[in-house]
């Protein structure tokens, strides 16, 4: 957390200089209360007013500003704003400059850098791809469709005609959080088997407990899908 404070040899600066004093200090102390390192900077407060940014580090270790706060008394004077205050007096309001993301492109591409487009599941944009082995396991692969899209879980299904190495290979390059095979043990059964980004499986999950579990992924917000594990990891 960086904030800009104005450099008191320039004059470029409008808005008194009470309420200058005022509004550092304020933002001085909500820096303080996030309890994070902050810092000050001299000279890189608005011309307008003092501000707090939000500067991030990417995986290669480049700062980026991203998300701010900016104070500013100019435009209320420009626009001749006035309300009357509680003591029935006309005052001067000032305006904050809110921005929680920054640069909605530079954010986004911090985001997907910072994660090689290997989302977490909750951020993932298609979370399950579910995937038939063949054209008989179709019913049953739309079922379990319905049932995640009616828990709000983003899915997309795979019943087309190609083999299922293929189709593999083909989602895998999508990267989704999970891709569900369906054949016939997990139709007869309904069960469900996973695949993670990685390549490790796992089979015969209960079709309960999958959503159960997938639910809970997405709602704690883990860093990365967790519901395969390696057996060399349990």
């Amino acid at each position: 957390v960086r904030v800009g404070l104005r450099d008191l040899d320039s004059d470029k600066y409008v808005g008194e200089p009470e309420r200058w004093d005022k509004a550092e200090e304020a933002c001085r102390a909500a820096a303080e209360s996030l309890g994070v390192n902050w810092s000050e900077e001299q000279g890189e407060a608005a011309f307008y007013g003092p501000k707090i940014d939000f500067v991030v580090k990417d995986v290669i270790g480049r700062e980026w500003q991203l998300g701010t706060v900016q104070v500013d008394y100019n435009l209320p004077e420009r626009f001749g704003l006035e309300y009357k205050g509680s003591d029935g007096e006309i005052h001067r309001p000032v305006m904050i400059h809110r921005a929680p993301f920054g640069s909605m492109e530079r954010f986004c591409g911090v985001l997907i850098e910072h994660f090689a487009g290997k989302f977490p599941t909750w951020l993932t944009p298609t979370q399950c791809h579910i995937i038939t082995i063949s054209e008989k396991h179709s019913a049953y692969a739309e079922e379990v469709a319905q049932l995640l899209k009616a828990n709000e879980i983003r899915v997309e299904v795979d019943n087309g005609d190609d083999t299922i190495g293929k189709k593999i290979r083909t989602h895998r390059k999508m990267q989704p959080a999970y891709m569900v095979i369906l054949g016939d043990g997990e139709t007869e059964n309904r069960t469900v088997s996973l695949r993670a980004r990685n390549g490790d499986q796992v089979s015969d999950i209960p079709l309960d407990t999958f959503l159960k579990d997938l639910r809970a992924e997405i709602d704690d917000k883990v860093t990365q899908p967790s519901l395969v594990i390696a057996p060399d990891e349990e």
